[in-house]
């Protein structure tokens, strides 16, 4: 299921898909690469464990470090 914003006369969809890119960026490989997987290919953990060969486990906790390093990243660079 994917959401979908209304137009929002003070949302910058431009401004804001750059501001994760970069977030993405600082993030370690392996963080980042399950984070892809879910939320951009809509995987789930077990499709990811055998992709990567890790437990749905150490997925899970590599996606949950991944979101709130992503949540600080955008707080501390958003205008």
């Amino acid at each position: 299921m994917i959401a979908t914003l209304e137009a929002d006369r003070y949302f910058d969809g431009d401004k804001a898909t750059l501001l994760l890119q970069a977030a993405l960026e600082e993030l370690p490989e392996k963080q980042r690469q399950v984070f892809v997987f879910r939320y951009y290919d809509e995987l789930s953990y077990k499709e990811i464990s055998k992709i990567v060969g890790t437990s749905v486990g150490g997925l899970k906790a590599s996606y949950h470090h991944a979101v709130k390093k992503i949540e600080i990243y955008v707080r501390e660079n958003i205008d």
